[in-house]
């Protein structure tokens, strides 16, 4: 992480709320309502090489969320295309955490209805 630093190690977990940029017209996005940014919580260390992000884009993994420190290195969420898999949705970030019994986070939501 760009913030994480090799010679002071523990510390180094991505928590909080953060902002995250949806690529207009991914499945994502409409999950959203066809919001451009959204505020979700993390809590990981995990991140994706920037030197990949071609490769996988390539083979059809589509980065459409991305950080907005202004660098919009770190990947936060990806997609296949529907046309591939119904409903093939990854996130960094924990939508666990905005779910409620009435009001299930988007990508929840997504899932529940790509299983009808």
């Amino acid at each position: 992480m760009p913030e994480g630093d090799r010679e002071r190690m523990g510390g180094t977990m991505r928590l909080g709320s953060r902002e995250t940029c949806l690529k207009q017209g991914s499945l994502v996005h409409r999950l959203y309502g066809n919001v451009d940014n959204v505020w979700e919580r993390h809590r990981h260390r995990y991140e994706v090489n920037p030197g990949f992000v071609n490769v996988f884009e390539k083979a059809g993994l589509h980065f459409v969320g991305r950080n907005t420190d202004g660098s919009g290195d770190r990947m936060e969420v990806i997609e296949l295309e529907e046309s591939i898999h119904p409903y093939f949705v990854g996130a960094q970030y924990h939508p666990e955490f905005t779910s409620r019994p009435q009001k299930p986070n988007p990508l929840f939501l997504g899932l529940m209805k790509a299983s009808q």
